[in-house]
């Protein structure tokens, strides 16, 4: 059985563009994955949260690509002041419910630089946001100050594509990586390191799977690769799962920057 392109669907938005980030925000007021998994520790994610809440105790940090504010949120009970950036509206709608004297949120589109001065900031952090923020964090970060990016790794979930032809395609080369590195190319900081760091995730069940790949999509989107796909995704599913799900890559990279 053929499982069905979902980007051939009416309606499909390509992820992670600024119009899929507005739909995301629209379908769910918070930047949350929908799908049920368990994640194998230590992870990148699990790295990178505790190095950021090492960062910026009693600092004043950006957070940019904040999202709904959650982790902010949580920083913010550490670090001595702490601003979120982030792009969508309704995300920061959300965000500016949590009400806290050293707290604040921005709106603001990358492309258009950061609104803030020369060394305003001790230090600075990207979880899961917008690459191209590094080369203007040379000129607000202070010098001597730290700051630390983590972005998906190339190789997260290389596995579906073999296990569900059409519903996921294939990646060659390694496009995340070379856009970091780009990015870090132009930049002039005193010190880079970047690290990759692999563990597994494990998915719950075959909804889960089509959650995955339905991220950010519409309602229509995802019940009518349900209607045409869940048959053969639960077939493919149930022959290659563990006791814990079905198991696939989770993979990060980690940036760690001194300016």
């Amino acid at each position: 059985m053929t499982l069905l392109d979902p980007t051939k669907l009416s309606g499909w938005l390509s992820p992670h563009s600024i119009e899929w980030y507005h739909q995301l925000s629209e379908l769910q007021r918070i930047y949350t994955y929908p799908w049920n998994n368990t994640l194998s520790k230590p992870n990148g994610e699990s790295i990178f949260d505790e190095e950021v809440r090492k960062m910026v105790k009693n600092r004043k940090v950006l957070d940019v690509g904040c999202g709904h504010g959650e982790f902010t949120f949580h920083c913010s009970s550490i670090a001595k002041e702490i601003i979120g950036f982030d792009v969508t509206e309704n995300f920061l709608e959300i965000a500016k419910a949590h009400k806290k004297a050293n707290l604040s949120f921005v709106v603001g589109n990358i492309k258009q630089g950061l609104p803030f001065e020369k060394g305003e900031f001790d230090s600075a952090y990207i979880r899961k946001g917008p690459t191209s923020a590094y080369s203007y964090l040379t000129e607000i970060v202070r010098k001597g100050g730290t700051i630390l990016g983590l972005h998906p790794g190339d190789e997260s979930g290389k596995e579906l594509p073999q296990l569900f032809p059409d519903l996921f395609q294939e990646s060659s080369g390694t496009p995340i990586l070379d856009k970091i590195n780009g990015q870090l190319g132009i930049s002039s900081f005193t010190s880079t390191e970047l690290e990759h760091v692999t563990s597994t995730e494990y998915l719950h069940s075959p909804l889960d799977v089509l959650k995955l790949r339905c991220f950010g999509q519409t309602a229509q989107v995802f019940e009518r690769l349900k209607k045409e796909d869940l048959v053969e995704i639960t077939r493919i599913f149930d022959k290659n799962r563990t006791e814990q799900g079905l198991a696939i890559t989770f993979s990060r990279y980690i940036v760690r920057l001194t300016n």
